[in-house]
């Protein structure tokens, strides 16, 4: 499988490409195979400067898109199954453009966007204050998403692995330019914590300006990070799409 893609193999009857959020390791979706067994392969998107690609130069936020629609239209033609796309926070908004690009590939069916807000709307406010800081008062800031628990904003080892990933992904966030477009004609699916202290309800009724038909909203309990430690409730969502587009009635 090409760069941009991990996966821990297999032959289920659909696929699930699910992007990073910011400073997230592509790699924590794989842990989510199980729950979805039966049903999809999870495919864990990996851009330049994740996981196994770490030392690879960054894209600018269209770029990146326009690369990641590629890659997936690529692997889409040597293996169609049918796919959809999930992603949270920051990924979430990268998944809905890399729909917008896959328009013409009947394979993806599906768009799971989790934890963001209607894309008009972005970057937010809060986003391109945070991104504005460096060091202790960057993660500082991150303690507002569930990012950083306080203490571990206080060691220094922790801050120093973790903050240029989050910084580097917070400069694409904040790079982005929403441009109107004509509806996506898939299902659009909104996931969001019901304790998101970030994304509310007037984040996410602007949504339906990008879908065709009403999306479908799913509240379910937590905060912005709403599936750690249990992501049962959004693997239930994938699944139950996954499942209506490979179910057979056998009569």
């Amino acid at each position: 499988m090409p760069d941009w893609f991990l996966t821990r193999g297999g032959d289920r009857p659909a696929r699930v490409f699910c992007f990073p959020y910011a400073g997230g390791d592509p790699r924590t979706y794989l842990d989510w195979q199980p729950l979805l067994d039966g049903h999809a392969d999870v495919v864990a998107v990996c851009p330049p400067g994740k996981a196994h690609r770490a030392h690879e130069p960054l894209l600018v936020f269209d770029e990146l898109a326009d690369r990641i629609a590629e890659a997936i239209a690529r692997e889409i033609e040597r293996d169609p199954r049918p796919a959809q796309l999930f992603g949270h926070s920051f990924g979430g908004l990268l998944a809905f453009e890399v729909a917008r690009r896959l328009r013409e590939v009947p394979a993806v069916g599906h768009l799971t966007a989790s934890g963001i807000s209607a894309p008009s709307l972005l970057p937010s406010e809060r986003v391109c204050g945070i991104a504005g800081l460096d060091g202790a008062e960057f993660a500082e800031a991150l303690v507002f998403f569930g990012q950083f628990p306080p203490d571990a904003v206080a060691d220094e080892d922790v801050l120093a692995l973790l903050l240029p990933g989050l910084k580097a992904d917070f400069d694409l966030a904040v790079g982005y330019r929403y441009r109107t477009a004509p509806p996506l004609e898939i299902g659009v699916s909104i996931i969001v914590g019901t304790e998101d202290p970030h994304v509310g309800s007037a984040q996410i009724v602007p949504w339906g300006i990008e879908c065709a038909d009403p999306p479908e909203h799913v509240r379910v309990p937590g905060g912005h990070f709403y599936f750690d430690p249990d992501p049962g409730p959004v693997v239930s969502v994938l699944s139950a799409h996954a499942e209506s587009v490979t179910h057979v009635e056998v009569i």
